[in-house]
């Protein structure tokens, strides 16, 4: 393993990530003011966005239409399209740093570092707002939500443990103790495996996201700071701020190659596989007395989730077929569909509340 290319940008690299379709690199530079794009078939810079001084951390939405990127100095998220590379809204936040994307694509969360004032934000998308700030007591660091959309793990400066949000009712559920300051966890793309880097012991931590129960600890390069896995869910890669390398990890047979890269990486992101498309986990938000959206389209054998937003009860009932139990508020209810067809639906107890999911075998 070895470096092939560098690709010269702006002063202080921070956030980076990978369109879904594999095609473009997003890079900010904290030491400017703007989000560089890279072709990947070229490996240039085909444009440097100005999003405003400071740029952190990014993300981008699951079918590749926007990246929000986290401008610190303007204490703002700006949207980009990704079309025309240009910022098309804003909305307000202190200091934000990183932000995870839910994967419905409809919802994001971001870690604010307003001094005294800790939070994490959580971003309707489609109206550009904050719908719920939740305090916290330490810095937020790193932040990424579960595969299945059902909890968001964050790692906090001057905080050992890993924590676990559940991202219907926004209450905090598991602490994972993992050692001296945790930066980051990701998932690999099945959801069965956890893997945070854990600075102090120089260590990539595995552990069950279904149990929170850690698995092993991996020693990798010194002080690492990020982590990203493979999409077939078999490697991960840790950049390591104090050995200047990037550490690569066989999560199998915890095997470790080590590829020196220059001064201090900070992020890493593995760019998709050939054929691999970005899925979204379907769901249907229960709010304002209706379902959104009223009709789903999903592939056969998808599981679609219900999660009621609302402040009153409700209920999912298919006409002839299964029912869920009332649903207090910040509940959900999963089901999954292993035939084609359409499938009506309404809430029992508000029954002009009414949705459909069409089934094809072909989405």
């Amino acid at each position: 393993k070895r470096v092939l290319s560098t690709i010269p940008i702006p002063p202080g690299p921070h956030g980076l990530v990978i369109t879904p379709n594999g095609r473009w690199v997003y890079v900010s530079s904290d030491g400017a003011s703007t989000v560089s794009v890279i072709d990947t078939a070229t490996d240039k810079v085909v444009e440097n966005i100005e999003v405003g001084k400071n740029p952190h951390g990014l993300a981008v939405t699951p079918d590749g239409s926007l990246v929000l990127v986290a401008v610190y100095d303007t204490n703002s998220v700006a949207f980009v399209d990704s079309a025309t590379r240009r910022v098309v809204g804003s909305v307000a936040i202190g200091r934000p740093h990183n932000i995870a994307m839910h994967p419905n694509g409809r919802v994001a969360y971001v870690g604010s570092q307003t001094p005294g004032k800790f939070s994490l934000a959580v971003v309707d998308i489609a109206r550009r707002a904050v719908t719920t700030s939740l305090a916290l007591e330490k810095t937020p660091r790193g932040l990424e939500v579960t595969p299945d959309g059902r909890y968001l793990y964050l790692t906090q400066a001057g905080v050992d443990a890993v924590v676990a949000l559940d991202t219907v009712t926004n209450k905090i559920t598991a602490q994972i103790a993992v050692g001296v300051s945790p930066h980051y966890a990701i998932f690999t793309p099945n959801g069965r495996q956890g893997l945070t880097v854990v600075q102090g012991p120089s260590v990539l931590t595995v552990f069950n996201p279904e149990t929170n129960v850690v698995q092993k600890n991996i020693p990798v390069g010194k002080r690492p700071h990020w982590v990203a896995v493979s999409s077939d869910g078999a490697t991960a890669f840790t950049t390591n701020e104090e050995s200047n390398d990037v550490s690569i990890v066989d999560l199998t047979t915890g095997a470790i190659t080590t590829v020196a890269v220059g001064n201090a990486p900070r992020k890493i992101a593995v760019q998709p596989s050939p054929g691999k498309r970005a899925t979204i986990a379907p769901s249907v938000e229960i709010a304002g007395f209706a379902f959104e959206p009223a009709t789903l389209k999903v592939a056969l054998n998808a599981a679609v989730t219900w999660f009621n937003r609302d402040g009153a009860p409700h209920s999912v009932q298919f006409q002839n077929g299964p029912a869920s139990d009332t649903l207090m508020p910040g509940r959900s209810y999963t089901l999954e569909f292993s035939l084609p067809g359409t499938y009506e639906y309404v809430c029992s107890l508000h029954p002009y509340m009414t949705g459909s999911i069409v089934v094809t075998a072909d989405t």
